[in-house]
């Protein structure tokens, strides 16, 4: 094959458009015999911290680790680049590239049937009691209003579908992994949705639905989903970062915060965020250092 020949390389600007594109493909298919009462106007719903406590791919990642899905060192590899992304967003390209490798190594040569059935048990078993009353309030009220509610994270879509399905919601749009005759290939479709490609793939979905996002509400805990907050015309902050607490509130954004402590969360103490998210991560990779087998 010559160099010109060989496929193009993406930016990741053009892998958050294809990653986007995905979710809503994937969305889209999900719910097309679905007639909303009210068509226009819809929900979107970041997942981690926002509707769950917790990253829904760490739970995720144990629940697969308990049953021997794959090794300790690579679940500890994946929880150290967790809380880089904690600390400081994903603008870096290369370490965007090293999560999604990490993150595809969890999966990789396994059956999309093997993933799903896992998936149903444990969100029984690690999920269901740490989803946010009060964010699932906000979410029935959309439904109750006949709109449609849709979950939008990076979390493989197979993980974030049994979530909304769980919780009566519309449908989700998450990561698409490539897979071949139901075997994953060990390459996404794009990109990670994460931040701009959340964006990206509402768009699409809107576009697909005949949906006004000046009628659309966000819902998100992160800073990184600004992308996503500002594209609707009813954006919310919960459980909010610092930053988003500071944006949502020099823009008039509703913010609702469910955590306990929410004094220490006002006050916006960054130095405790990082170290939080440097523990939290430390702690994923030990807690199942003491029960795994050796990697």
């Amino acid at each position: 094959m010559t160099p010109s020949e060989r496929p193009r390389r993406l930016n990741l600007q053009q892998r958050s458009a294809l990653a986007g594109e995905a979710a809503a493909a994937s969305a889209e298919v999900e719910n097309a015999l679905l007639t909303p009462v009210d068509p226009t106007a819809a929900a979107f719903f970041d997942v981690d911290n926002t509707v769950m406590q917790g990253a829904s791919i760490f739970h995720l990642a144990r629940g697969l680790h308990r049953r021997q899905f794959f090794t300790t060192r690579e679940i500890a590899s994946a929880a150290w680049k967790q809380a880089y992304f904690r600390i400081v967003g994903v603008e870096d390209p290369e370490h965007v590239a090293d999560a999604r490798n990490s993150a595809l190594s969890f999966i990789a040569g396994h059956t999309t049937a093997e993933l799903e059935e896992l998936g149903e048990e444990i969100f029984d078993e690690a999920m269901a009691h740490r989803i946010w009353p009060g964010t699932r309030a906000l979410a029935q009220l959309h439904l109750d209003e006949g709109q449609r509610v849709w979950l939008v994270t990076a979390a493989p879509i197979e993980i974030a579908s049994i979530i909304a399905r769980r919780l009566g919601l519309t449908g989700a749009m998450g990561t698409v992994a490539e897979h071949v005759d139901g075997v994953y290939t060990g390459q996404l479709v794009g990109d990670l949705l994460h931040g701009p490609a959340k964006a990206e793939a509402i768009k699409a979905l809107a576009a697909r639905e005949g949906l006004d996002l000046s009628r659309c509400s966000a819902y998100s805990d992160s800073s990184n989903d600004l992308p996503m907050l500002s594209m609707v015309g009813d954006p919310c902050a919960i459980n909010p970062d610092a930053r988003l607490r500071a944006h949502a509130r020099a823009h008039g954004w509703r913010i609702h915060d469910y955590r306990t402590g929410r004094k220490a969360a006002r006050a916006g103490l960054v130095g405790a965020a990082v170290a939080g998210a440097v523990t939290g991560a430390v702690a994923a990779g030990v807690s199942v250092r003491g029960r795994g087998r050796s990697a």
